[in-house]
């Protein structure tokens, strides 16, 4: 490949004609992502693992039970220097967005491709209604593309530059995405598989593969002790959740990828998969096709959501913009492609960017014939989770602080606010100083690690034993066996979040045994 292909090296000026506009098309489709991001994602409320990422970053450590650490760090650093309004914790997913549409341009580029190639791909991710909303909020799932392309870049650059010392950068992608969230495993492992399926399986056994196997471990230990000396608390998690899950046909899942990618982006991505697998112009990067199949195949046989397919079909748009690059050569048609990926994406907006009141968007669901989509066994609500869990928190808060300061002075000093949900928790750590509300306890999920603090339970405010979960009469009979007394408080009744949300807060008394002797067998997973 000539050397001027090399833009890492080059300035722009040293760039072929064709190389340095299709640079600048993915660098402004990116500011074109980020601005978008930023001009809509104020709307609603804070997402509910939005707040529980600022509570961990109150508590920095090398793991939590549900995630890895680098969200926690991030968050807190966001809060040090940003502050924690919604603009500030929603700019690093905005820019992690733009920086995905712009990765992907860059291994269109890499691929062969030039301009139409680079628009064609990064248009079709800057559209897709998943990674819209994906990139709304602050969550790993926002930083995950960046990691896996980053390593799809990097290993498509030590392949066609026959530059295996490249492979070390794989290996400082894979730990840090690693310590992000730990799918990047999964990712790794069909990346591996795809190499050992095609041509480039050579790389495998050379000395800067094991090289980069060690610093991604390295990189990783951290977080791998703290797992082993907590009792892999992940590994339980991930077992107990999957039993909460859907059970989802391989049909409705498929399906469910088209719908979420937009339909018309089928046209991109599904021939990039067969560009990757068969196109003869891409034989040294048949392991990205492989990669897919592979990592596609362990989600199928994990029962993965949907959506944990999504940092993997970047490379897909890439492959894509690059075979029909080389079989489009009408302008009319080059024209018409992107526009139509671009006006059939345009109706899915509202659905993954919080742009029109609740109400609104419900009617408009109704009006187009589209039910918001379910992962869990006892998931309902008017709105999809990711909308219907931004809402209600604050005013949740304001109800607790009501009971708190209507405590008799002598109660409200040792009054513990014992929250079911690490949700309802982290919402009262996030707004409760302004009404002058303590920290909350939970056993639920990390918080369970931070433990009972200095409360005995004579006086507790429950929240979140919703209506699903009071509608078990041994839990009733539970709750009265270990309290005196149960006094039932008011109503959290928000009409656009999601059924477990609806809830009577409750005040106890008199706990026995004594809250820290029970602690330790009220954890509640996931």
């Amino acid at each position: 490949m000539n050397s001027t292909r090399v833009s890492g090296a080059l300035s722009a000026d040293a760039l072929p004609a064709d190389d340095r506009t299709s640079l600048w098309i993915a660098v402004s489709l990116g500011l074109v992502c980020v601005a978008v991001h930023m001009a809509t994602n104020g709307g609603y409320g804070y997402f509910r693992d939005e707040m529980y990422y600022l509570a961990c970053g109150d508590h920095l450590d090398w793991g939590y039970v549900d995630h890895a650490p680098l969200i926690a760090l991030t968050a807190r650093l966001i809060r040090l220097t940003l502050g924690d309004s919604l603009p500030a914790l929603r700019f690093l997913p905005a820019l992690a967005g733009g920086l995905s549409v712009f990765f992907t341009g860059l291994i269109a580029r890499e691929l062969g491709g030039g301009r139409f190639a680079v628009l064609l791909a990064s248009l079709g991710v800057l559209v897709t209604p998943l990674y819209l909303a994906i990139d709304t909020i602050f969550t790993m799932n926002a930083f995950e593309p960046l990691f896996w392309m980053a390593s799809v870049l990097i290993l498509l650059r030590a392949i066609h530059r026959n530059r295996p010392r490249l492979l070390l950068w794989l290996g400082v992608t894979a730990g840090i995405g690693l310590e992000n969230k730990h799918s990047m495993a999964f990712f790794i492992v069909a990346l591996l598989g795809g190499l050992a399926l095609s041509p480039e399986r050579r790389l495998l056994l050379t000395r800067q593969m094991a090289l980069a196997a060690a610093i991604a471990l390295l990189l990783f230990l951290p977080n791998l002790l703290w797992q082993a000396a907590h009792g892999w608390p992940t590994l339980v998690d991930l077992a107990i959740s999957r039993n909460k899950n859907l059970s989802i046909p391989l049909l409705v899942f498929l399906s469910r990828q088209i719908l979420m990618l937009s339909p018309a982006n089928m046209l991109i991505w599904l021939p990039g998969l067969w560009f990757l697998l068969r196109g003869s112009e891409a034989h040294r990067a048949r392991a990205l096709g492989w990669a897919f199949l592979l990592f596609l195949g362990l989600m199928l046989a994990l029962r993965g959501k949907g959506y944990y397919l999504a940092p993997a079909y970047p490379m897909l748009f890439a492959a894509g913009g690059v075979f029909w690059q080389s079989r489009i050569r009408r302008r009319w048609l080059r024209i018409a492609l992107p526009s139509t990926v671009f006006w059939a994406a345009l109706p899915a907006a509202p659905l993954a960017l919080p742009i029109l009141p609740p109400q609104s968007l419900i009617r408009y669901q109704k009006a187009i014939h589209i039910a918001p989509m379910r992962d869990y066994v006892t998931e309902s609500g008017p709105l999809q989770e990711e909308f219907g869990d931004m809402f209600g928190w604050e005013e949740m808060v304001g109800q607790v602080a009501q009971i708190y300061r209507s405590l008799p002075p002598a109660e409200r000093s040792r009054a513990a606010i014992f929250a079911l949900n690490y949700g309802e928790a982290a919402a009262i750590d996030l707004f409760g100083p302004r009404y002058g509300l303590p920290k909350a306890i939970s056993t639920n999920q990390t918080y369970f690690l931070w433990g009972p603090h200095q409360y005995d339970g004579q006086v507790v405010i429950l929240v979140g034993f919703n209506d699903d979960l009071m509608a078990h009469p041994q839990v009733r009979r539970g709750l009265e066996s270990v309290f005196t007394s149960i006094e039932t408080g008011p109503r959290v009744e928000q009409p656009y979040s999601m059924n477990w949300e609806h809830y009577s807060i409750l005040i106890g008394r008199g706990l026995h045994p004594p809250l820290p002797e029970l602690w330790p067998h009220l954890r509640l997973w996931n």
